[in-house]
């Protein structure tokens, strides 16, 4: 039971090109954006479209996978689990970001999507 306290699982669409950082220990990290989409019919019976995008980070191989591999609009699957950090800003305002940490991605769609 402790696995799923703190578990994610989305697909989604890469909303842009992942940035890949190399940290002096030697670790890799990979950061980027996914777009999930619900949809729903309104009270006029229209179809409509709920998006919410979500901030991943992944680490080390999975880094790898991600530089590789990952393109914007390529859809992928993402487990991983949730992670909130605070920053300070220039002005002194405390800032909260909820990000997704993945520890495993999945490459979705045909070999041809780019």
């Amino acid at each position: 039971m402790s696995t799923i306290k703190n578990h994610v699982q989305l697909i989604g669409n890469v909303g842009q090109e992942p940035t890949i950082t190399n940290l002096e220990s030697g670790k890799k990290v990979a950061r980027f954006s996914i777009a999930t989409n619900e949809y729903y019919k309104d009270s006029k019976g229209e179809k409509q479209t709920d998006t919410n995008w979500h901030t991943v980070v992944a680490w080390g191989k999975t880094a790898e996978i991600v530089e590789n591999y990952v393109v914007k609009g390529k859809e992928v699957g993402i487990v991983g689990k949730l992670k909130t950090r605070t920053y300070t800003t220039d002005d002194g305002n405390q800032r909260y970001v909820t990000e997704i940490v993945a520890d495993e991605i999945l490459l979705l769609g045909s070999k041809e999507d780019k």
